[in-house]
């Protein structure tokens, strides 16, 4: 008797595991989790990440959405748009903040356009009228040349041919007889300095022009991520690869200005390798139209959040359905990310969760398999928001960002690092993999932490450390990404010099075998 209810404890224990570990698995994913990297910096280009792309640029530092000001030298008044936009510009304040702050839109390398905080454009009608920030869209009235003399000075000449300057009354007025001379006492010299600026794809088309651009970029999808590439990847027991895209691969390819084409046939390189060495492909959107974030990497002109507009909202899930039509059906498909980092907290949630619906209702109009992803709102709502919502009914994903590179970080030590992991990271984790609700992905990550500059050992302690939490996601993981200037954010360079040690062996198939199990003892 004793001995057949041990056989029944032992019997209910395998049918448990195995219940647990189908749902834990991830349909089609080899080892049951994802084990990813994503291939950022290809199709969605981010200049931090490969400086060189903007190479031979004339004028780099004024491409478009840089910030600059102005501080006239007669009067060391800095250019301020009043309220930040809407009325008059005057030269009166004694420092540059928001108002005195304009960016730039690029027309050529010594044509700019310069918006407000608010948005409104400098304007002016021409030969002795003042300058305004009253115009909502920018055309020849909007237009300035700058130019630049070696130590930081600027005059700047209206398309009408008259140079600006600070007037008797603090104004700005294109008013000035003759060319000005870069010398201190003209009232039309201006010492030009720079905030911000930013290196994404729009910048990087705009600063080549079009010809040039078509063939840096030619050749960066070329070689930048190759098959190689794969087949490596598929040796380290990475079974899948997050595919960054912008928007504008749905009009390949002759899409709109500023962009190149030939981002679509770079995916569909990328969705046949895959499938030549078993690997799976989720297609992120990385670059939504008008900008979801206003970051470099959202292919944001000049730092504005413009995606609410319906029209974006609208086009954007058209590019949803593209892409869902185009692959819904392919073997190497495992999910699409309707949107990535919605970051601004000018999103409202109510908005989000509407697209959301949305776009998990045209992915499942093409695909039943394929996971819809949903990247978490950066505000006050928590990932746990996404499951109240009830998004979709089946196979949908909630992926988290998690990067310990702010500044709070950098005041903690390598082992108080370690310690945030498994107390905070792994505490959130554990709540939403519990949940009845999506699965869960830690869809970036990267092995640096802090200040940097820690040793081999601590870096190799803090990556066997993130593995080992975020493997415990239910969906997975995928690193920030394949390839990067800056070292420690590099995978490639982390397994090339051991600093990431993965923890794969091949088997006699080779086919890479995860030496930690799908779920771990303590899931159940």
């Amino acid at each position: 008797m004793e001995s057949v209810s041990c056989k029944w404890l032992l019997l209910s224990f395998f049918l448990f595991s195995w219940a647990h570990s189908a749902l834990c698995a991830v349909d089609g994913v080899k080892g049951g989790k994802v084990r990813g990297v994503s291939l950022g910096n290809w199709l969605v280009v981010e200049g931090w990440m490969k400086p060189s792309l903007f190479d031979g640029i004339p004028n780099p530092d004024m491409l478009d959405g840089a910030r600059v000001q102005f501080q006239s030298l007669s009067s060391l008044k800095y250019v301020s748009a009043k309220n930040g936009g809407g009325s008059v510009v005057s030269v009166d304040q004694n420092l540059g903040d928001t108002w005195e702050t304009f960016r730039l839109w690029r027309v050529s390398q010594s044509d700019y356009q310069f918006r407000t905080s608010k948005g409104q454009f400098l304007s002016c009608t021409g030969q002795g009228a003042s300058v305004t920030a009253t115009s909502g869209s920018p055309s020849l009235r909007e237009t300035f040349t700058v130019e630049r003399a070696s130590n930081g000075r600027v005059r700047i000449k209206h398309s009408s041919g008259v140079y600006l300057q600070a007037s008797s009354g603090n104004e700005l007025k294109a008013n000035y007889a003759g060319i000005p001379g870069f010398d201190d006492g003209n009232a039309a010299i201006f010492n030009m300095t720079f905030g911000e600026k930013m290196q994404g794809e729009y910048q990087l088309c705009t600063g080549h022009g079009r010809e040039k651009a078509k063939k840096v970029l030619t050749e960066h999808r070329n070689t930048y991520i190759t098959r190689e590439d794969f087949r490596n990847l598929s040796t380290l027991g990475i079974n899948t690869v997050r595919i960054p895209v912008g928007w504008w691969i749905t009009k390949d390819p002759n899409p709109p200005a500023p962009y190149v084409g030939g981002s679509l046939a770079a995916l569909d390189n990328a969705f046949k390798w895959a499938q030549e060495f078993g690997i799976k492909c989720i297609i992120n959107l990385h670059a939504a139209p008008g900008s979801q974030n206003g970051k470099d990497h959202s292919s944001s002109r000049d730092g504005s959040v413009d995606w609410l507009k319906a029209d974006n909202i609208q086009q954007t899930l058209d590019v949803i359905e593209f892409l869902a039509a185009r692959y819904g059906s392919h073997p190497a498909l495992l999910g699409i990310d309707l949107l990535n980092n919605p970051l601004s907290p000018e999103i409202p949630f109510d908005t989000l969760q509407k697209y959301y619906k949305e776009g998990y209702d045209i992915v499942r109009k093409h695909s039943s398999t394929a996971y819809v992803i949903l990247c978490q709102l950066d505000g006050p709502e928590k990932p746990a928001d996404l499951y109240k919502a009830n998004i979709g009914k089946s196979k949908v994903v909630v992926d988290l960002h998690y990067f310990h590179v702010l500044q709070s970080f950098e005041k903690i030590s390598p082992q108080e690092n370690i310690e945030y992991l498994y107390n905070i990271r792994k505490t959130e984790m554990d709540s939403l993999n519990a949940a009845n609700g999506p699965l869960v992905f830690i869809g970036e990550w990267v092995n640096e932490f802090g200040k940097g500059g820690h040793t081999q050992k601590e870096y190799q302690e803090y990556g066997s450390a993130q593995l080992d939490v975020y493997g415990s996601a239910s969906f997975g993981w995928s690193y920030w990404s394949l390839k990067n200037v800056n070292d420690h954010w590099s995978f490639n360079w982390n397994i090339d010099n051991n600093y990431l040690q993965l923890g794969a062996r091949k088997t006699a198939g080779n086919d890479p075998v995860p030496l930690r199990t799908p779920c771990s003892a303590n899931e159940i």
